[in-house]
């Protein structure tokens, strides 16, 4: 891994990694709560960098090695009542740091691709920076309603446990999470490859209190459903339908409120991006980019 880090402001680093031509359309990958830019699998990133694109990865600010924010996580109470008072920023702050790196890039435009709370924060970008979003793909995410995507009852428990505290045990708890929020087997889900990317952030770094504080932006937050009325980007929307932490009705509600978008239902698709899904889930996104400028994708090469 090449990782640079990138001075968004006075507070604010961010480390990132990119992949591919950096003279091609960028492509900026936006990764969801509590999860490092190792969310984005390498090897799925030089696929989209085969595909024509400068790929961009990054930890979002309380995540991995970017960094930490002052202020206390939200406590339980204030999570059930969704008090916006919780919040030490935003998901508008997010988005800001986001914009703040392709700046750090020198990079007007770019195809925004965000994954959960990733997919919020592109959602957010393409509402709050309309210019700087060549296309935008949300996947597994939702507009914000709290009538749509919700978590089955049986999985909130587990985001409110503190994780491991050492090395072994943290990699146990992500195949323990996906295990339950996952795509199966079938789709590719490898515990062993979980193992590794539990390692590989326990040693870049993790931190409860910051995953609090990434929840306590998404819980502020009143709902994205209306501003996202304005969004002109071409827009897909990814979805699996097995999905148990945000139910499909939230990508389903996210693509009504986008006009234009497309909607495309993964069947057997949890709450991650399945190796087995890569194939249709790469040629969605490209084929979306592709809907922004012509001939900006080349075809994929031959093997």
């Amino acid at each position: 891994m090449t990782e640079r880090f990138a001075r968004i402001s006075d507070d604010i680093e961010l480390c990132y990694e990119t992949f591919g031509d950096p003279e091609r359309p960028t492509m900026l990958l936006v990764m969801g709560l509590a999860t490092q830019m190792l969310g984005w699998d390498a090897a799925f990133c030089e696929r989209l960098a085969a595909r024509g694109f400068h790929v961009v990865r990054f930890d979002n600010r309380d995540v991995g090695r970017s960094s930490r924010v002052d202020g206390p996580p939200p406590t339980l109470k204030q999570l059930l009542r969704r008090d916006p008072s919780a919040a030490v920023y935003t998901l508008s702050d997010l988005a800001a740091d986001a914009i703040g790196l392709l700046d750090h890039l020198g990079v007007r435009a770019a195809h925004v691709v965000g994954a959960s709370m990733g997919g919020m924060i592109a959602q957010t970008i393409a509402i709050e920076h309309p210019d700087r979003v060549l296309s935008l793909v949300s996947i597994m995410s939702n507009p914000g309603s709290l009538r749509t995507g919700q978590p089955a009852f049986s999985i909130v428990p587990l985001f409110l446990r503190r994780p491991p505290r050492d090395r072994e045990g943290y990699a146990e708890h992500l195949v323990t999470l996906f295990a339950k929020i996952g795509s199966s087997v079938d789709l590719g889900r490898d515990e062993d490859e979980l193992r590794a990317m539990g390692r590989a952030s326990f040693d870049r770094g993790v931190s409860a209190a910051g995953n609090g504080r990434q929840l306590a932006a998404i819980v502020a937050d009143r709902g994205r459903a209306k501003r996202l009325g304005r969004v002109r980007a071409p827009t897909l929307v990814i979805h699996g339908t097995a999905d148990r932490l945000v139910r499909p009705s939230g990508g389903r509600a996210t693509a009504r409120a986008i006009p234009g978008a497309n909607l495309m239902l993964v069947e057997g698709m949890g709450h991650d991006v399945p190796r087995g899904a890569w194939d249709r889930i790469i040629d969605a996104i490209v084929g979306n980019a592709a809907r922004a400028g012509a001939g900006e994708a080349p075809p994929v090469p031959a093997t």
